[in-house]
């Protein structure tokens, strides 16, 4: 017996590997791509590059805070940005530093970066429990009895959930704690990682992408571009019902092909280090203590998603919602000793999860620098992207309409790459998308599809996505691993996008 405990104790305890980084060279699944954090610096490098060639633009805001679109300025000359920034300048040298330091408790840097370590945290203690374990495998069966339509039905069924979740209250960065939950089980169960993926995040921008409600996207750029609240349900509702089955169906077929054959994952490799605890995992110690803990965790949940919707709550409030369920699960694993549950020993499984997820929050930070350098975000600021924003409309209005509708989502796709905020791209690009589809021909509830389409779907590779980084963290796959796998689903949603955008347009939706 002593041996069995001291088994579970070492599955417990969180490698602490790099969740940026890949297979060693020559294992299976090695991916040729760069590494996170060597991309971000080509792309700082690229960024310093162009202040030296390109001029800055700025536009007025009017009253009320919106975008003039006629009052574009172009600078007179770049506005070079120094190789070592000094006194506030962002320099090439400073990018990560100022990315770090950026915003405020509510920013999507700052406020990401501390939300990220808490989340962290907190399932670092609930996963020393061994709970979650513990409930899954009485629920659904050994990892390695696990029957091939009851676990396939599982995750098609969570996918419909998330995907729901998605449209109803916008879930994005939530699916994090998730996925620090569902990911080893998962693979344990004869999936892989990128499933895990799949069926946490990716289900969640699929649903973010197609809602019919989301008030974080959808509400603001319809009421930037004068539209009525929700107006457009029915085409965004048959939206949804496509992209979520198209999403299950893929889902299906790739978690059987996977489980049938583990080797053909990209992610076979970098998965051992789950696969690996699946024969010491003292599966058959199931005890009533973790029924307390699952309905904790269900409890929060519930929880989070009430403050969400009815309340407002944004990053602050759910990490202490979930801060607060971790000192309850914490408290509940000392008292029934369910895992390695010392008062010590949950304190360091507090610092070790947090630990695992600080290179997500490094990737937020130092992305952020990085906008910063050529200008940031705002658009009565002098910056790089005002200039590509006024370039990119303008060529989109030169097209037909059907080209300019599609050019649209090509627009908004790109630019997400940059402003992953779907509320903050809204704000910036709906004030000129919209009367620029008045003069293209182009409804403007075309022009927010277009939109809402290119704010989700691209939030799936966008490496300056807080969301993305951390669920990537918490399943222990690099981002170049995961785009060798994801660019081919993620074009034929794009495809089916741009087929929705061709409709909306034939039919001139309203």
């Amino acid at each position: 017996m002593a041996s069995r405990r001291g088994a579970t104790r070492a599955f417990l305890r969180f490698p602490m590997s790099s969740p940026t980084s890949d297979p060693p060279k020559g294992a299976p699944g090695k991916s040729k791509l760069p590494d996170t954090f060597l991309i971000l610096l080509f792309l700082a490098l690229a960024a310093f590059v162009s202040t030296w060639i390109f001029t800055p633009g700025r536009y007025a805001l009017s009253a009320k805070g919106r975008i003039d679109p006629t009052s574009f300025e172009a600078g007179a000359a770049p506005l070079r940005a120094p190789l070592f920034g000094q006194d506030g300048a962002v320099g090439f040298l400073n990018v990560p530093f100022e990315g770090l330091v950026a915003g405020d408790r509510s920013s999507t840097t700052v406020g990401l970066m501390a939300f990220i370590l808490v989340i962290g945290g907190v399932f670092g203690v609930l996963m020393r429990t061994g709970s979650i374990d513990r409930v899954l495998t009485a629920l659904i069966g050994p990892p390695d009895k696990l029957g091939t339509v009851r676990g396939d039905l599982m995750v098609m069924g969570l996918f419909v959930a998330f995907s729901l979740a998605g449209a109803v209250f916008g879930m994005s960065e939530e699916a994090i704690a998730i996925s620090l939950i569902l990911t080893p089980i998962l693979v344990r169960s004869g999936y892989d990682s990128i499933t895990g993926m799949l069926t946490c995040y990716v289900a969640t921008q699929v649903g973010f992408a197609t809602s019919w409600m989301n008030p974080f996207g959808l509400v603001i750029a319809q009421s930037i571009s004068g539209l009525p609240t929700l107006s457009g349900m029915s085409l965004r509702l048959v939206m949804w019902v496509v992209f979520t089955l198209v999403g299950v169906a893929y889902l299906g077929w790739y978690a059987r092909r996977v489980r049938r054959d583990p080797t053909l994952s990209v992610a076979f490799q970098s998965d051992a280090r789950w696969r690996d605890t699946a024969s010491v995992v003292d599966s058959t110690a199931f005890r009533k203590g973790d029924l307390v803990v699952l309905a904790l965790l269900l409890a929060t949940v519930i929880w989070v998603a009430w403050g969400v919707i009815a309340k407002g709550y944004y990053l602050a409030e759910i990490a202490a919602q979930f801060f607060a369920m971790g000192l309850a699960v914490g408290l509940i694993a000392y008292v029934l000793k369910l895992g390695q549950s010392g008062a010590n020993d949950l304190v360091r499984a507090f610092g070790e999860g947090a630990a695992q997820l600080a290179p997500a929050a490094l990737v937020v930070g130092i992305a952020k620098g990085v906008l910063l350098m050529i200008g940031g975000d705002k658009p009565d600021h002098w910056s790089l992207l005002n200039s590509l924003l006024h370039a990119m409309g303008g060529l989109t209005a030169l097209l037909p309409d059907w080209a300019t509708a599609l050019g649209m989502l090509g627009f908004q796709s790109a630019i997400n790459l940059v402003i992953v905020s779907g509320s903050g791209q809204a704000a910036l690009t709906m004030p000129l998308m919209a009367p620029l589809a008045d003069i293209a021909g182009v409804s403007r509830q075309t022009a927010v599809l277009a939109f809402q389409l290119g704010d989700g779907l691209t939030n799936i590779v966008a490496p300056t996505s807080a969301a993305l980084m951390g669920c990537l963290a918490a399943g222990r796959l690099g981002f170049s691993t995961w785009i060798t796998f994801v660019w081919r689903p993620l074009a034929g949603l794009l495809l089916l996008a741009a087929a929705f955008i061709l409709i909306a347009q034939g039919l001139g939706y309203q």
